[in-house]
């Protein structure tokens, strides 16, 4: 066999080896909507989300899971406006001034490291530092641990979105007479779609995790009034309705988390989205 018969042979079974990579995702993500839809529509109904627990909800009693879902929403729009308010700057920074150097390279390498840690060991760090300070467990404590958990997501993201930024424009910008501090303005604008998809995919990661605020958000059916009082979130009431040997309280966890997936698909086709349209005057 000669070397363009192999080549295209190569590009065939690579071909097919994708295909076959994107059906296997595809049926995976399917079974799992399928599940969850056949075990969560007999739970749901209208006083599962719209009204907070009763006393006696984890006993098949009345009520639903509102504060969990308002204290989800909380938790997880808090830690990615702070997050952002971190991990913006320092990728700017990387892109306007640090460039190639070694502290770019250790960022990234930190941001990496931090993208790979477990997010419950996020939640036994911060738990460590509310005992420090003296914090109790309170949307106060989740929001910072959830800041820390999605920052490297969130920077890591928009990094890369950055890098697709064409070097003549970086160029043409520079050899206008403007400082490279002026410069960020037009990397934002070149880069906003990219920043909001980053924003709402640590928004959905957020949203669904549970470990990173067992300790430090604590559980209550209330709704918080205040950052200094403890909040409920849709992970753990899961987690606390499926430990319950009622079938009632069984059929609502598998509900509540019908109703999880579904915002995380919102979002993530709210991303896909205002990506399209906000992209629509980018350079490429």
């Amino acid at each position: 066999m000669n070397r363009e018969k192999r080549r295209k042979l190569l590009d065939k079974t690579m071909a097919w080896f994708m295909r076959l990579s994107m059906a296997g995702s595809a049926v995976i993500l399917a079974l799992i909507l399928g599940i969850i839809i056949w075990r969560g529509l007999p739970g749901l109904s209208l006083e599962l989300i719209t009204k907070p627990p009763e006393g006696s909800f984890y006993l098949g009693g009345g009520g639903g899971v509102l504060n969990a879902i308002l204290g989800s929403l909380y938790l997880a729009l808090g830690g990615t406006l702070l997050a952002a308010l971190l991990a913006v700057p320092v990728v700017l920074f990387i892109h306007t001034y640090a460039g190639k150097s070694r502290l770019a390279t250790w960022l990234r390498l930190t941001l990496d490291v931090m993208w790979g840690i477990p997010s419950i060991v996020y939640g036994a760090f911060g738990f460590s530092l509310m005992i420090l300070v003296g914090l109790r467990a309170s949307l106060l404590a989740g929001i910072i641990t959830l800041a820390f958990v999605v920052l490297p997501i969130l920077a890591r993201t928009f990094d890369e979105v950055l890098m697709l930024v064409p070097k003549e424009l970086r160029e043409s910008t520079l050899s206008l007479g403007t400082t490279r501090f002026e410069m960020l303005g037009m990397l934002l604008r070149q880069t906003l779609p990219g920043l909001v998809t980053a924003l709402l995919l640590a928004f959905g990661r957020a949203i669904g995790d549970g470990a990173s605020v067992l300790f430090t958000a604590g559980y209550t059916d209330r709704i918080p009034e205040s950052l200094f009082e403890p909040v409920a979130s849709l992970p753990l009431a899961i987690f606390f309705q499926l430990s319950a040997p009622f079938k009632e309280v069984q059929a609502r966890a598998y509900a509540s988390a019908l109703i999880l997936t579904v915002m995380i698909l919102g979002i993530s086709l709210l991303a896909q989205v205002i990506s399209r349209r906000l992209g629509r005057n980018v350079i490429r």
